[in-house]
């Protein structure tokens, strides 16, 4: 039986971000439909992803909208729960485009999915990335700690396919609940391993808790985690003593020094609509995500309609976000392969 979008974004994704519910002619606003965890083990994200395309899309509706159209945005709360994803996202929308979903989940690029627009890139790229950096480094015995779900195991899976490619095999696949912090068996098992290096493929709360209880019990290896985490969350649950040279992987640019126009032009927005909110990855994402639904808008011209929208972000061969780049095409929804790996310092902040 094949997936719809639907199915598959409940499955492997964190939140369903800026998916167009309305647009045209006729109506007074273009409504835009957004599920983020909002309560849960990733509420502090999903905040942060709110907040990123609410800032960008204040700007536009205080600059004359779209084609004279405000920008209308309704968020629902999935509290990072699988069935509710599902069942909110059947409620709002019907043949939806998607842009922006925060998720690197593979099902949702192969087979081609023509409904989703990524900004990110895949969980296999972010994988390869980082075992490409362990093993330079010369470490071999590599463990993953992973989320027991699609999410998870999605990681783990482009961990293994990274490790075959140079010939490795994982010194052990610990997986811990979804929606826990339940790891102590997962801690055991990786300290047992005797790991040189381990990749985790979780969440804010479960990766605090695996860094603690690891380091507590003794555990050296090199700890990473996949992009999907927020460092300061990280540094507050597991503690800096314990957080500290955690690397991280991420899918966008450094948002914190303002060395490119985008981030310029996020940093000015942030501190504009929201002055108490401190500049984080997850809020910067979303930004962009917002930068190139606003920009399939304006392209799709002043009677848009679901199709012409899509049609419109198709267009976008290489688009310049302020810096950093996305591209598009018939046969291409992955706007972006970007990764790197930044390092929780010893004050820490996230450090390049």
């Amino acid at each position: 039986m094949n997936e719809t979008p639907t199915t598959v974004l409940g499955r492997t994704a964190c939140a369903l971000a800026l998916a167009l519910l309305q647009t045209t002619a006729m109506a007074a606003d273009i409504v835009i439909s957004q599920l983020a965890p909002l309560t849960g083990v990733l509420a502090s994200t999903g905040k942060q992803m709110v907040l990123g395309g609410q800032i960008y899309f204040s700007h536009i509706n205080d600059t004359g909208g779209v084609h004279g159209q405000k920008i209308r945005v309704l968020v629902s709360d999935d509290g990072y729960k699988v069935e509710e994803t599902v069942r909110l996202t059947r409620e709002a929308l019907a043949n939806p485009a998607v842009v922006a979903p925060y998720t690197g989940g593979e099902p949702l690029r192969s087979p081609f999915n023509p409904w989703i627009f990524h900004v990110r890139a895949g969980y296999a790229d972010e994988t390869e990335h980082m075992v490409q950096q362990v093993t330079t480094l010369g470490m071999t015995r590599i463990a993953v700690m992973y989320q027991d779900d699609g999410f998870g195991k999605a990681g783990l899976e482009g961990v293994q396919k990274a490790l075959a490619k140079r010939k490795l095999t994982l010194s052990v696949a610990a997986p811990y609940e979804r929606n826990t912090d339940k790891v102590d068996e997962a801690v055991r098992q990786v300290k047992a391993s005797d790991a040189q290096a381990v990749i985790m493929i979780s969440v804010n709360k479960s990766t605090s808790a695996f860094i603690k209880r690891y380091r507590e019990a003794g555990g050296g290896a090199q700890l990473y985690n996949i992009s999907v985490v927020d460092p300061a969350e990280i540094v507050k649950l597991a503690g800096l003593k314990n957080a500290h040279g955690l690397g991280v992987s991420q899918m966008v640019p450094y948002p914190f020094m303002p060395s490119l126009p985008v981030v310029r032009e996020y940093q000015a927005l942030l501190k504009k609509y929201a002055p108490n909110e401190l500049v984080n990855y997850t809020s910067f994402e979303q930004f962009l995500g917002a930068k190139v639904l606003v920009e399939g808008l304006r392209r799709a011209g002043p009677k848009s309609t679901r199709a012409k929208v899509m049609k419109a972000l198709e267009s976008m061969g290489h688009f310049d976000l302020g810096g950093t780049s996305v591209g598009y095409s018939a046969e291409n929804r992955v706007g972006s392969r970007y990764v790197e790996v930044t390092v929780i310092g010893s004050s820490g902040k996230l450090l390049k």
